[in-house]
């Protein structure tokens, strides 16, 4: 009787905690919500960052808290939880969890350009110099199942090698990307922007051998023949969507606002509103970072269908789950939540 007396307390304290907590796509009440990012300081993220350090989550209403994943699968596993509301990552992942049958969807695009480039470690085991030459070799990326590894799959899989042919090692996105290379504990890597940048600096722009770069039009035209494949977006579950419809739109909002400051300042301004940590030291190569990757950020937040095409046919080619599953990309992204375009 006195152990039950005891415990009764405890029972009840543990119920009410319990019921106290939000459950994944309930309503986020009062504009509270959780932003997981893919990789916060990735510039290929730094509008879900920028938003928030030009106040406009919270011109918006919007109490927003940015929890660094750091990688995409992580951040992807953090909604599938329930510890985040909303996902700043790579589009490729709405397009795996339909062909799972689970509806996942993006709501604004940040970046119409992937932003990845291949690039060969100054201290490669092996000369390098194609992609064919990756079969057996070490390669970088931020983690196992980020869209990092879907890039590498698919040039494998385009040269005609097994998807599996090379090696991959999770280096990350930032300095121990930059790590991994100058040390030689990769051959090559799938890197992003400030990082790769940054390796180029210190190890020497011709010591680093670039086998492709999404960084531009061309690049993206040259690896999956559109003009622009949709990458970087913000996305949440179905039921998410459908309870935080306003909450959403305020979220589109902001970012497309941001998107839009950013096409009209320099990357100097840019950085200047940005964390000083994100520099990692050196400023002078995070802007110049900046300004190349500048081009790649959408202007106005949409995804065309065309490039959600092309996003699902490169993924159908060494993913057989989503080859098999017919999945209908119409599903997998709306414009609906972005704002309306004036006149």
């Amino acid at each position: 009787m006195m152990i039950k007396r005891i415990l009764a307390p405890v029972l009840a304290l543990a119920l009410v905690l319990s019921a106290c907590q939000a459950k994944p796509g309930e309503r986020a009440e009062g504009g509270q919500l959780t932003i997981g990012v893919g990789g916060q300081p990735l510039l290929v993220y730094l509008p879900t960052t920028l938003a928030q350090r030009l106040g406009y989550y919270e011109a918006e209403g919007l109490k927003v808290t940015l929890e660094d994943l750091q990688g995409g699968s992580k951040a992807l596993q953090a909604l599938q939880g329930g510890s985040v509301d909303v996902v700043s990552g790579y589009y490729d992942h709405t397009i795996q969890m339909a062909a799972k049958d689970r509806e996942v969807r993006s709501f604004v695009t940040m970046l119409r350009y992937p932003s990845l480039v291949l690039a060969v470690s100054p201290k490669a085991s092996k000369p390098i110099n194609s992609i064919a030459d990756l079969a057996g070799a070490n390669v970088g990326v931020t983690a196992p199942g980020s869209s990092t590894d879907f890039f590498l799959k698919y040039l494998l899989d385009k040269e005609g090698l097994p998807s599996d042919s090379a090696t991959v090692q999770a280096v990350g996105g930032d300095s121990s990307a930059v790590a991994a290379m100058e040390q030689g504990r990769v051959d090559a890597a799938v890197m992003l922007d400030p990082a790769f940048s940054l390796l180029q600096q210190r190890a020497g722009a011709d010591k680093v051998k670039i086998l492709t770069d999404t960084r531009t039009a061309e690049g993206v035209q040259e690896d999956f023949g559109v003009s622009t494949y949709p990458a970087a977006v913000l996305y949440s579950t179905g039921q998410w969507l459908e309870n935080n419809g306003d909450n959403a739109r305020k979220l589109a909002k902001a970012i497309v606002r941001t998107l839009e400051w950013i096409d009209q300042h320099s990357a100097e301004e840019i950085a200047a509103e940005m964390p000083e940590e994100y520099a990692q030291g050196n400023r002078e190569v995070y802007v110049d970072a900046i300004g190349k990757v500048k081009d790649a950020y959408s202007k106005d937040g949409t995804i065309q269908p065309d490039g959600a095409e092309a996003v699902r046919s490169v993924l159908a080619q060494f993913i057989p789950e989503v080859e098999r599953a017919d999945v209908d990309v119409s599903g997998t992204y709306s414009n609906d939540y972005l704002p309306e375009k004036a006149g």
